[in-house]
This record gives structure tokens, C-alpha cells and sequence, in this order.
């Protein structure tokens, strides 16, 4: 019965005769529109035929592909896509696995026009919003089949961009179709990330460098005549966009193993450029998990070469500062943390020349200078990110970093490394170049907060170093922390400007709380500028940031009592250099009197003191005219113009205290303070410098106070030390050390030769002897208090403390009712 429906066209199914009249018998007539509505219009009345249709459509499809009849194919798809706009209906499931079967089919063909026609089609499939879920529609298959066509090597070049064009649009229609459904097979799991990220950063990485675009988030118009890469950023940016939280790590891991596969992070401008795509695609609240990525991937390159690392760095800078201006969240620290552990690594590496500990002297000065390359990427990384950070985190940012600096003592020797060069110096060095890229453009209105004791503290414990590269990196640092107002780089040179309005400083006035800081801080800050002008290997550079140093405390922490005590502690650089105790080379003694010079030049003018000004006009007219080495135009050049005799200065030469404190007495200053000469204070910091000598022990008091009874309060006579006390303590506690060592051999020699009975008979006393000292503490602990009705007379006549009970005692009347 069925064989005899099939050859006789009236009695076949009315839906395979609808569908047989929407083909002509010409395929260049191409789809037959009326008949075309017919079938439209009976699937929309008979639904439950619409997935006899498709199946019917689908057997026509096949066959005509396996017979070459091409042009019936177009006809069929086009009939599919019509009857997939028009029908929404419940029972469109079983519809659609026949199209996705027919689609499947062409993409399988090797024909590039047939890919093109099935990914067309299933691109406007995957653009309907379907009335009902699917629970079980895999598109497995077409992930890995568009990822193919991506990486498309066809011999002729245009059928090849349109095969890779038609692949990226293909997982573009895949992610439109599932990434909302919750139903369907989850895309950003590893396996189809794995394939579909991979695909676009091929496209990609393929632009060519004149028609490469800086990514925004602006999408090309769709009109515009597109290549692959655009195309690929424009499906990248849409995939990340739909990214949500869990599902970042998974779309972001394929990105980094493909700029490994491909040796991409050593010209790291393609990978820069991925990155920014990303940053500005996905949602800013997302942005630290980025960041997590990429700190992780650093870590598992440790041992990678120098420009790897260093690309991944660069990387990360420009990553972190997007991600800065969103939600960096809790990485902050964690990110330095990372920087500085890879910048502790990296060292390492510089001073073994191998990644893995081992000497290696072959390739060590090309690893060297990779490593310098690399420690220099990731201080500008440090500097940048911190940039953008709010002032609290950029002050959490500093006192991290500053901690993680190497300070000298008792406790932390120098560790060498295995090439003979100091490891703790190198480290000193890289972290304060750090620290000096965090602090630069720091703007906080509070120099408490911006300086707290314990940062300040470990910065200029550093200052007394003796390595002058260290010394100028912290100097430095103190400059970029106290210049608030831009002032710095108007004190670059050092020189005696007879008007210096024409520096058009920014001058404001001091606040209560910078009062504060300079009332606790300030001794501490004079004895560490002094102390540095006493270092015979300072350079240029070191005096011109004294200099600035000097000039921006006057600038944004002075008053009166800042004032006075600036003068005195340049006069007493003046001094330093006239008397030369410590031996200066001449032009360190030179660069002291020019600085001086140029100093109370400028403090002069900010004074606005006539006689003042005058003083030290005269002054510095008399050395250009007789002593013009005593002058920063002579002495901060290129060929510096010096005086071997410097012994006989005049006093014409100098600044003269008395004549500073008649001046500025007569101008409301506290002249008797400026009277005293200044004398820095001293502390442990100078005997861990080696620094401090008993020379210099001047004037110091041991007051031993009583401790017999709380009742007394009498003192013990303060008692001088001079140099023979001292030298009486030295001599008497080298001979005590000695009987010490003496005594020791004995006790060992008795342990070892004496017989057993004598030893214990030994211990067997000692142990006596301790425990009627310990009775005896006990007694004197357990005593009862003194009882508040007096003493009690016991045996032997003596008087015996009695405790009464509370509730036995008598209280005065305390009240009068």
C-alpha cells in the first residue's frame, strides 16, 4: 500500500507534496515563493507536521548533497531558515535537530560554499529566541567544527578569509545560543573554552600592524567591510561580556596557554593588546580575578627566561592600571607581594647565572643583563599600578614594601652571594627603587600619615649606609613624600639666584598637623641630613638632593621654629666643612660651602628679613669675587673649579652665627635658640653604621636610681664619664672576660676528670643551697599584708604582722547623718 502511495504523487502525504512543489525544476529559478507560503502556512496550522517536515527536508537535503545538485541544497536550507522565522511553536524541538542535522551535513562537506551555507543558517537559527527549553541538544560538534574552519588554510587566500569568517561568526551564533541557557551544555566549560578562545586569538594575532587599533570598547558598524581579526575582537569582547563570575578563570586560562604555545609574551604587544581586550570587556567587578590569573602565571614562569617574565609583567601593568579604575579588591597586596618575590627571584638569578642555583659562567652576562631588563619591568609595574590606587592603599602599598627592605643589625648579617656580590645590597637597592615609584606624585595632606614613625624610622636607618646609591634613593624618597605642591624639579640645580620669584614657588602655610609631625620628626630629619653631608663618597647628586630636601622642608613644613633650626643645622654644615675632622676630600668641602651658600640664599628670600638678606648678599658677593670654588657655579659643573688651600678661610667667606642671630633676633626669632651651634643627636643607629666613636660620646649622664624601699626617692650622684673611666671600663672588662673564659675551662675540666661521687656530692650542695634561697623567697611572698589595727607582739619579743579578717575590722564613721 505505502509503494503504491509513493509512485502515485495524489496519494502521498500532503506535507511531503507541499514540500516537493517549493522546488522547481530548474534550480537556477530557485525557491518557488507561493508554494513556499503555502507550506508556511500549513505548518503553522498543523504543527504537529513540523517535524515530519524537517525530516522530510532533511532526507531531500542529504541526498541531493551526495547527488552534487547543489542548487536544490540552497533551496532546502533557504526553506529551513523561512520555516524556522515563521514557527515558534512547542513542537519545534524535533524541527530543529533536523535542521542542526542538515547544517552538520554541509559543514561536513569539503565544498567551501557548502560551509559557508550551513553556517549562515545556523547563525539565523541561533539568533531565535525559542518559545520552549531543550534538554537535550549538544552542539558539540559544531564548537569543534567552527574552531576548524577558524584555522582555515585554504591555498586560495579569499575563500580562506571567508571560511575562517564563517567559523568566527559560527561560534559567535554558538555562544549567543547557549550562553543564556541554562538548560543547554555549559560553553564555558575547559573543553569547549579550550577550543573556541584559542580560535579568535588566531584571527587575531593575524592583523597586520598599520591597520592594528588601539581596543576600546566601540564595535566596528556591521555595514563596514570587516577581516577576520575585527571580526574576532568583536566575538572575543561579546564572549567575555557574557562571562560571569565563575566562569572567568576558565575563559582566561586558554588565553595565557596560547601566548605560551606561541612565544607571544617576548613582543608582548599582542598580548598587551588581548589583555586590553579583556580589561575592558569583562565586568569591572571581575577584574581582580584577571589579575589573579595573570599573578599565578607568573609564578609558574619563575623559572622561564627574563623576557618572558618580563612580558608577563608588562602585561599585568596594564592590566592592573585598568583594573585599578574598577574593583581591585583584596589583590592589591597580593600583587606586590608576587612583584617583589619574582624581583627577589630574579636577583638570585643575576648573581648565579642559572635559574636553577647552579653557576653557569657561559651565558651569565647576557641572563645578567635580561634580569636588570626584567627587575627595571617590574619596578615601572609597581610604580604605575600604585598610581592608581586610592591614598589609603598606596600607604598600606608603602609600609609593605618598606618592610621588605634589609635593614643592618645584630640579627641579620650580610648574606653574599656565591659571585662575592653583596645579595642584601642588590635587594636593598631594587625594593627602594620600588618604593621611589610608588612614592612619586604622592599626594597626602597629612605628613603623619604619609610619614608614620615606623616607615620613617626603618627609611632613614637606611640613610646611614654606606653604599652612596642607597643614601640618594632614600634621600629621594624623602623629597617625593614632602614635595606636595610640584616644587621638586625647581631645585634640580643647586645655585644662588638673586631673585628667586622667578621659581614661582608654591608656598603654603603650615598646618597644625604638619607642626606636629616636624615637633616629633623634625631632630630626626636634621641628624640623618647632617650625618649625610658627612660621607666622603657623595656625589653631585647626593648634595643637589640634599639641597632640594632642605629647600622643600622650608617650603611646605616650616614655621619659625623649623626656621631657626635649619639655619643652625647649615651653619653647622658650614662648620663641618671649615674644621674638617672627618678629613673630607676638597670637593666635598667645597660642595658644603656651596650648598650653604645656595641654602641660606633661598631661606634668606622666603624670611623676607632685610638685614638677613643682606648678610648673606654680602657674603656670597665677596666669594665671587675672591672665592668663587666656595659657590654652586663653580663647584656643580661638569669640571669643577676648586682651591687646595681651604684651611685659611677668612671669615669674610663665611656665614657668621652671630651676626644670623642679631638679625633675625631683631625680627621676632628666638635668638638665643639660634645662638646655640648644633650638635646632632646620637643613637644605636651610628654603632650598627659604624659610625659612632667613644670620641663622640659627649656629655653622658648614667643616673642609677635606688630601688630599696617606694618610700625613698633619693638618687645616686650623676657620674661623668670621661675618656679614662672608659678607658678603665675597657681594660677592667677585657680581665673580666678573661677570669670568665678561666673559669668556664675549669668547670669543664672538673666535669670531665673529676669521679662521679665528687660531682654528685657537687650537685647534691648546689641543690641545697638553691632551695633555702627558694624557701626563703617563699616566705617573703606569702607574708600577710600588714594588718590595719597594728602589730602583735609574738615570740622572742619580735613585733609579727597580724591580718585581720574584713568582717572583723572597724571603720571610722565616714558619714555624719
Amino acid at each position: 500500500m505505502y509503494g503504491v502511495c509513493g509512485c502515485c504523487g495524489a496519494l502521498r502525504p500532503r506535507y511531503k507534496r507541499l514540500v516537493d512543489n517549493i522546488f522547481p525544476e530548474d534550480p537556477e529559478d530557485g525557491l518557488v515563493k507561493t508554494n513556499m507560503e503555502k507550506l508556511t502556512f500549513y505548518a503553522l496550522s498543523a504543527p504537529e507536521k513540523l517535524d515530519r517536515i524537517g525530516a522530510y527536508l532533511s532526507e531531500r537535503l542529504i541526498r541531493d548533497v551526495g547527488r552534487h545538485r547543489y542548487g536544490y541544497v540552497c533551496i532546502a536550507m533557504e526553506a529551513l531558515d523561512q520555516l524556522l522565522m515563521a514557527c515558534h511553536c512547542q513542537s519545534i524541538n524535533l524541527f530543529v535537530e533536523s535542521f542542526l542535522k542538515m547544517v552538520a551535513k554541509l559543514l561536513e562537506s569539503e565544498k567551501p560554499n557548502l560551509q559557508i551555507l550551513g553556517t549562515n543558517s545556523f547563525v539565523k537559527f541561533a539568533n531565535i529566541e525559542e518559545d520552549t527549553p531543550s534538554y537535550h541538544r549538544s552542539y558539540d560538534f559544531f564548537v569543534s567544527r567552527f574552531s576548524e574552519m577558524c584555522h582555515s588554510s585554504h591555498d586560495d587566500l579569499e575563500i580562506k578569509t571567508k571560511i575562517r569568517m564563517s567559523g568566527i561568526k559560527g561560534l559567535q551564533g554558538v555562544v549567543r545560543k547557549t550562553v543564556n541557557d541554562e538548560l543547554q551544555a555549559n560553553i564555558w566549560d575547559p573543553q569547549h573554552m579550550d577550543k573556541i578562545v584559542p580560535s579568535l586569538l588566531f584571527n587575531l594575532q593575524h592583523i597586520e600592524e598599520a591597520e592594528s587599533r588601539s581596543p576600546s570598547p566601540l564595535q566596528a558598524p556591521e555595514k563596514e567591510k570587516e577581516n577576520p581579526a575585527e571580526l574576532a575582537e568583536r566575538c572575543l569582547r561579546e564572549l567575555l561580556g557574557r562571562a560571569a563570575f565563575g566562569n572567568i578563570k576558565n575563559a582566561i586560562k586558554p588565553v595565557l596557554i596560547h601566548l605560551d604555545n606561541h612565544s607571544l609574551w617576548e613582543p608582548k604587544v599582542f598580548a598587551i593588546r588581548c589583555f586590553k581586550i579583556i580589561m575592558y570587556s569583562i565586568q569591572p567587578q571581575h577584574s581582580h580575578l584577571v589579575i589573579q590569573q595573570l599573578l599565578g602565571h607568573l609564578d609558574a614562569n619563575s623559572r622561564s627566561a627574563a623576557t618572558v617574565r618580563a612580558g608577563i609583567v608588562e602585561v599585568l601593568s596594564e592590566a592592573a592600571v585598568i583594573a585599578a579604575t574598577g574593583s581591585v579588591g583584596p589583590t592589591v597586596l597580593e600583587m606586590f607581594n608576587t612583584l617583589l618575590r619574582q624581583l627577589r627571584l630574579s636577583i638570585d638569578y643575576a648573581l648565579t647565572g642559572s635559574y636553577d642555583g647552579a653557576i653557569s659562567l657561559g651565558p651569565k652576562i647576557i641572563k645578567e643583563q635580561e634580569e636588570r631588563m626584567f627587575q627595571e619591568a617590574v619596578i615601572k609595574t609597581t610604580g604605575s599600578f600604585a598610581s592608581t590606587l586610592p591614598t589609603y592603599q598606596r600607604s598600606e602599598v608603602i609600609l609593605f614594601i618598606m618592610s621588605k627592605v634589609p635593614l643592618p643589625s645584630l640579627h641579620h648579617p650580610v648574606e653574599m652571594g656565591r659571585t662575592g656580590e653583596n645579595r642584601n645590597r642588590l635587594t636593598q637597592i631594587m625594593l627602594l627603587k620600588s618604593l621611589l615609584q610608588v612614592s612619586l606624585g604622592f599626594q597626602c595632606s597629612n605628613m603623619m600619615s604619609a610619614l608614620p614613625s615606623n616607615f620613617l624610622d626603618r627609611l632613614l636607618s637606611t640613610a646611614l649606609m654606606d653604599d652612596p646609591e642607597i643614601r640618594l634613593f632614600v634621600l629621594e624618597i624623602l623629597i617625593s613624600f614632602i614635595d606636595r605642591h610640584g616644587n621638586r624639579p625647581k631645585f634640580s640645580s643647586i645655585s644662588t639666584l638673586s631673585d628667586i620669584c622667578v621659581l614661582k614657588l608654591k608656598v603654603d602655610k603650615c598646618s597644625r598637623q604638619d607642626t606636629v609631625f616636624m615637633k616629633k620628626h623634625s631632630q630626626q630629619l636634621y641628624r640623618h641630613i647632617y650625618l649625610s653631608c658627612k660621607e666622603e663618597t657623595n656625589t653631585q647628586q647626593h648634595y643637589e638632593a640634599i639641597y632640594g630636601l632642605l629647600a622643600l622642608i622650608s617650603i611646605e613644613l616650616a614655621n619659625e621654629e623649623v626656621v631657626v633650626d635649619l639655619i643652625r643645622l647649615v651653619l653647622a654644615i658650614q662648620d663641618l666643612a671649615q674644621v674638617n675632622e672627618e678629613n673630607l676630600p676638597v670637593y666635598n668641602r667645597c660642595s658644603l660651602y656651596a650648598l650653604c651658600a645656595a641654602y641660606l640664599n633661598l631661606i634668606s628670600q622666603l624670611t623676607t628679613v632685610p638685614a638677613f638678606c643682606q648678610h648673606i648678599h654680602e657674603v656670597i658677593e665677596t666669594r665671587k669675587k675672591e672665592a668663587p670654588y666656595m659657590l654652586p657655579e663653580d663647584v656643580f659643573v661638569e669640571k669643577p673649579r676648586l682651591s687646595q688651600d681651604l684651611d685659611g678661610v677668612v671669615i669674610e667667606f663665611l656665614f657668621l652665627q652671630s651676626k644670623i642671630s642679631e638679625v633675625l633676633g631683631g625680627s621676632g626669632y628666638n635668638s638665643d635658640r639660634l645662638s646655640l651651634p648644633y650638635i646632632p643627636q646620637l643613637t644605636d643607629e651610628d654603632r650598627l653604621s659604624k659610625r659612632k666613636s667613644i670620641g663622640e660620646t659627649i656629655s653622658l649622664q648614667v643616673e642609677v636610681e635606688s630601688r630599696n624601699s617606694p618610700e625613698r626617692e633619693e638618687r645616686v650622684p650623676a657620674e661623668e664619664i670621661t675618656y679614662e673611666t672608659l678607658k678603665k671600663a675597657i681594660v677592667d672588662s677585657v680581665a673580666v672576660e678573661e677570669q670568665e673564659r678561666e673559669r668556664r675551662r675549669q668547670v669543664v675540666e672538673k666535669f670531665q676528670k673529676a669521679p662521679f661521687e665528687e660531682i654528685a656530692a657537687h650537685c647534691g650542695a648546689r641543690a641545697s643551697l638553691l632551695q633555702s634561697k627558694l624557701n626563703q623567697i617563699f616566705e617573703i611572698t606569702i607574708r600577710p599584708p600588714p594588718s590595719p589595727s597594728g602589730t602583735i607582739t609574738a615570740a622572742y619579743g619580735q613585733p609579727q604582722n597580724h591580718s585581720i579578717p574584713v568582717y572583723e575590722m572597724k571603720f571610722p564613721d565616714l558619714c555624719v547623718y
